[in-house]
């Protein structure tokens, strides 16, 4: 692997195949559809953290590396970097298992920031950290 990382890193949230209705014109799968799988899994560990409704805010330092082919499985790895009083940044790299080799290549990664939010939408604070006893 050409990648200066080996294997993905953080917990595998989300696994799929795109099909051809997700290609663009060059025959590569959309780059929203991309972020759009990478927002679905980043969002998995967000609601996990906030034990509830969260909403998307920002996405960071996104850089598309290599494409992502019909065939290919879609694999999402994300981790907690960082958290404040009603936020919380996950960092999302989104790796495929290359048709016919299954061999893995890191596609992308970013950093997805979500609000925790009330029932009323507003933003509220994250829950404290349950522990570990």
């Amino acid at each position: 692997m050409s990648d200066d990382q080996a294997k993905p890193d953080g917990e595998l949230t989300v696994r799929v195949m795109p099909m051809p209705a997700d290609l663009n014109s060059a025959g590569d799968v959309f780059g929203g559809w991309v972020m759009s799988q990478m927002d679905l899994g980043s969002s998995i560990l967000a609601v996990r953290r906030a034990k509830g409704r969260v909403a998307t805010v920002a996405v960071d330092s996104m850089h598309f590396v290599r494409p992502v082919q019909v065939g290919d499985i879609f694999n999402c790895f994300g981790k907690i970097v960082r958290e404040g009083r009603t936020s919380v940044t996950i960092r999302l790299e989104a790796w495929v298992e290359r048709q016919g080799t299954f061999e893995m290549e890191k596609v992308t990664e970013a950093d997805f920031t979500f609000v925790a939010l009330d029932a009323d939408g507003k933003p509220t604070p994250l829950p404290p950290m349950e522990s570990s006893e």
